[in-house]
């Protein structure tokens, strides 16, 4: 099987690095890392190719940088732009949890949205945590339980994974429905002398709300999340 990995970190990032340094080790599986050059957090489902070219560098065998956003890789890798092309995609491994209303503007779950939109099943990874990251519990922990995440997907969803940074690793996993976050965004504007206005967003991180079962509560009791996600909203008959 052909393993395609992405993130909106970077190819860099030492949780895709991580993440294709054990399926490598403990698996037969091909694994292609395609990735943009730098940091593209927060980016959502934006796509460059729609209005410019991007570029793509083989920055070692099976190792592919690109100048665009995480859905473009998955477009390049998907429609040729590599010699081979992907039997699952795996987008992450995140740095920091994609929980609830994150998923919206995270660019980890929107590859994995676009990969399982282009027919591809795809699985979103994060690591739910902040200071020191346990990279290595998680790549392993996903490499044990590959076949197990990659059941939960189905035509037309993704599947959306959170891990607790727990250094002896979690107790289990729960399938959660998606909390609702709320955050507290602060908005400080600058004026120059050119009459021009710089804009910078603060504030703190949202709060988890931990409605009982949702993913947020799940990995609040040391258990990883799995949330099957569906790629278009219902339609309205």
């Amino acid at each position: 099987m052909n393993i395609f990995l992405t993130n909106d970190d970077g190819v860099d990032a030492d949780g895709i690095r991580k993440l294709a340094q054990a399926l490598r080790k403990k698996t037969e599986h091909r694994v292609v890392v395609i990735a943009p050059d730098g940091n593209r957090s927060g980016t959502s489902n934006a796509v460059s190719l729609f209005h410019t070219p991007v570029k793509l560098f083989e920055v070692e065998k099976d190792i592919w940088s690109c100048s665009g956003h995480p859905a473009d890789c998955v477009i390049l890798a998907l429609l040729g732009a590599l010699p081979l092309k992907p039997d699952l995609f795996l987008s992450g491994i995140n740095r920091g949890e994609n929980l609830g209303t994150d998923l919206i503007y995270s660019g980890t779950a929107a590859a994995a949205r676009q990969a399982s939109f282009m027919g591809v099943p795809a699985v979103a990874l994060s690591l739910a945590g902040h200071g020191i990251l346990h990279w290595d519990m998680a790549a392993a922990w996903v490499v044990d339980h590959l076949e197990e995440l990659t059941a939960f997907w189905r035509k037309d969803s993704f599947v959306n994974v959170n891990i607790p940074n727990s250094p002896g690793g979690p107790e289990g996993m729960q399938e959660a429905w998606l909390a609702v976050k709320t955050y507290y965004d602060e908005l400080s504007v600058v004026n120059t002398s050119d009459g021009s206005r710089w804009c910078f967003l603060q504030g703190e991180p949202g709060a988890q709300a931990k409605q009982k079962d949702s993913d947020c509560d799940v990995v609040s009791r040391n258990l990883v999340s799995i949330s099957t996600v569906d790629i278009y909203p219902a339609l309205r008959t």
